[in-house]
C-alpha cells in the first residue's frame, strides 16, 4: 500500500522550504512583508492590545535548518504572532456550564474536538485573550507522552465561549493572512523534531514560551504563501482520495482475514498431532489451578454455569478439541468504571498510570493517542478493575465494540473504564490464540448479537457465558503462529 503519511510529511516539509512552488518576481519579497507585519505589531502594542516583549536573538549561522529561496526571509518565530498560556483552576471551581476549557485531550488529528468529558468553568474565568479563534494554533504544553508533546491542532472557528486550559498555548499570528501558511508549518516534521527535542524532560514534557518564539521559521512572500497552502490541499485531497481506495481494497483483505481466523478458531488451519494430548487434559490442569487459587483466598469461588448442551455448540470441532466457557479459563471479567469527576477531566493527572477508555483499544494493541492518567492514589482505590501485564481488554459498547487489545507483558499497572471488559487468562500461553478467538467473526458475531440498542452493551455475564472451542495448548500455539505469519503476509501486500 501507499503510505500516505509519509507523503503527508514529505509534502510538508518540501512546502515550507520552497520545494512545492515557483518563486515569482511579481510576489515581491518576505522582507517586504515582514516589515509590514512588525509595522502592525507595533501599533498593537501601542494600543495596548499586545505586550511588548523583549528583543528576540539573532540567527545564528548554525540555526539555520535548510536552504531556503532568495526572496523568502528566515525569522524568528515570535516576531510573527503570540504565545498566549492557558488558564489555571482547582477542581472545585469545576462547574456544570461556562466556559468551556479545551486540553491536550481535545486535540485529535490535528484538529480541535469537543468531548463529553469536557470541563466548564463560571465566566469569572472569562479570559477575551485565552478564547480561542479562526487561525489560531493550539499546542499541547504539557504531558507525560513524548509523541503527545506539542501536538498542534488548528482552530477552523472562533468560539468566545471556549479556552485553553493551563495545559495548552495558543499560538496566533500577529496578522491572519499568514495563518494559512503558519498552519502548513505547525503540522510538518521541521516543528514536530524541534519541539520534541526541546521540551523532553524527566518526567513531564514541557513546551516553554521561549521554544516555540525563538524557533526559526521560513516566511515566504505573502502571495506564495497562498500558492503554497492552495498546492498542499491539491495535493492533500489527491491523497485523500488514495485512502479511500486502499480503504476500499482494505475491506477486501479484512474479507480474507477474517477467513483465515474462521479457520484457525475449528482447527482447519493446523493438523491436530497425538503428541499435542488433548484439550480435556489442559481444562482440567486449568480447573486444578483455579482451585488453588481459591483455596489460596487469590480467587473468589462463583456459582458454576451450567455445562455446554449439544444445542448450544455452533460448529464442529476436532475430536481433542473440547468446548468450554469462557469463564472456565479465566480468572476475571470484568467491567471498570469512570472514576469520580471522570467526565468532567478533574480525576486525570498529567503523568501517572494509565487509564484506558474505548479509544485506547484496538484489536492490533494498545493506541496511546489520546491516554490519560490517574494517579497512585486513586489507582489503589480500584483494585476489581486494576489492568495487569497479559489480561486481554474489549471494548463492550458504543461503535467500538468488540475490539480487543492484548496488554504487554512489560506493562506495570492501569485502569479502566465501564465500557471495557478486562479478560484475564488462567493459563498465559493462550493469550495470543484466545485474542485471535475474539476478534474472529464467530465471537464479534456473538458480541454484536446482544446489543439491542444504542445504549446496550456486551455484559461480563454474557462474555463469562459464550462457548469458547479449546485445542491443546500445544496446538493453540501452532493455531497463533499461522494466523500470525498469514495476516502479516496480506499487511504486507497492501
Amino acid at each position: 500500500m501507499i503510505d500516505t503519511k509519509a507523503l503527508r510529511s514529505r509534502i510538508l516539509d518540501l512546502a515550507i522550504q520552497g520545494k512545492l512552488t515557483e518563486q515569482l518576481p511579481s510576489d515581491g519579497t518576505a522582507e517586504e512583508l515582514y516589515q509590514q507585519i512588525q509595522a502592525e505589531k507595533q501599533a498593537l502594542i501601542k494600543e495596548g492590545k499586545i505586550k511588548k516583549e523583549k528583543p528576540l536573538p539573532e540567527i545564528s549561522a548554525d540555526e539555520i535548518p535548510f536552504e531556503i529561496p532568495s526572496n523568502w526571509k528566515l525569522v524568528r518565530f515570535g516576531t510573527l504572532a503570540q504565545v498566549i498560556s492557558g488558564t489555571s483552576y482547582k477542581k472545585h471551581e469545576i462547574t456544570s456550564s461556562g466556559i468551556r476549557i479545551l486540553r491536550g485531550g481535545n486535540i485529535v488529528n490535528n484538529e480541535l474536538v469537543y468531548d463529553e468529558s469536557d470541563v466548564f468553568l463560571s465566566n469569572d474565568f472569562y479570559s477575551e485573550e485565552k478564547t480561542i479563534k479562526t487561525g489560531d494554533v493550539l499546542i499541547v504544553a504539557s504531558t507525560g507522552s513524548d509523541t503527545g508533546i506539542g501536538r498542534a491542532g488548528i482552530v477552523r472557528v472562533n468560539d468566545n465561549q471556549a479556552q485553553i486550559g493551563a495545559f495548552l498555548r495558543i499560538v496566533r499570528a500577529i496578522t491572519n493572512d499568514i495563518s494559512d501558511y503558519m498552519d502548513i508549518f505547525f503540522l510538518s516534521s521541521r516543528y514536530t523534531n524541534h519541539i520534541r527535542a526541546q521540551a523532553k524532560g524527566t518526567n513531564i514534557n514541557n513546551v516553554k514560551e521561549s521554544y516555540i518564539t525563538q524557533m526559526t521559521f521560513p516566511l515566504p512572500p505573502l502571495a506564495e504563501q497562498k500558492r503554497i497552502v492552495e498546492r498542499v490541499e491539491e495535493i492533500f485531497r489527491l491523497l485523500d482520495t488514495i485512502d479511500e481506495a486502499q480503504e476500499k481494497y482494505s475491506a477486501d483483505s479484512q474479507i480474507l482475514k477474517a477467513k483465515l481466523i474462521t479457520a484457525g478458531i475449528q482447527g482447519k488451519l493446523t493438523k491436530q498431532l497425538p503428541s499435542d494430548g488433548t484439550a480435556e487434559e489442559l481444562y482440567q490442569q486449568i480447573q486444578a489451578e483455579k482451585q488453588k487459587l481459591i483455596k489460596e483466598g487469590k480467587l473468589k469461588k462463583e456459582k458454576p454455569l451450567p455445562p455446554v448442551s449439544p444445542e448450544e455448540v455452533p460448529f464442529e470441532i476436532p475430536e481433542n478439541w473440547m468446548w468450554v466457557r469462557l469463564v472456565d479459563i479465566t480468572t476475571k471479567i470484568t467491567s471498570g468504571s469512570t472514576p469520580p469527576g471522570g467526565k468532567k477531566g478533574n480525576s486525570y493527572v498529567p503523568q501517572g498510570f494509565c487509564f484506558f477508555r474505548e479509544q485506547n483499544i484496538y484489536n492490533d494493541g494498545i493506541h496511546h493517542d489520546g491516554m490519560v492518567y490517574i494517579s497512585e492514589e486513586l489507582l489503589n482505590t480500584r483494585e476489581n478493575s486494576t489492568v495487569l501485564p497479559n489480561d486481554i481488554l474489549l471494548n463492550i459498547t458504543g461503535g467500538s465494540i468488540g475490539r480487543c487489545a492484548i496488554i504487554p507483558d512489560d506493562f506495570g499497572k492501569g485502569s479502566i473504564n465501564q465500557h471495557i471488559l478486562i479478560i484475564r487468562l488462567v493459563e498465559k500461553e493462550m493469550i495470543n490464540y484466545i485474542h485471535d478467538l475474539l476478534c474472529s467473526p464467530y465471537y464479534q458475531g456473538i458480541i454484536k448479537s446482544k446489543v439491542v440498542g444504542d445504549k446496550d452493551g456486551f455484559s461480563g455475564g454474557r462474555c463469562k457465558a459464550t462457548l469458547i472451542p479449546l485445542p491443546p495448548l500445544v496446538e493453540q500455539k501452532r493455531i497463533a503462529d499461522v494466523l500470525e505469519k498469514a495476516l502479516g503476509a496480506i499487511d504486507n501486500r497492501q
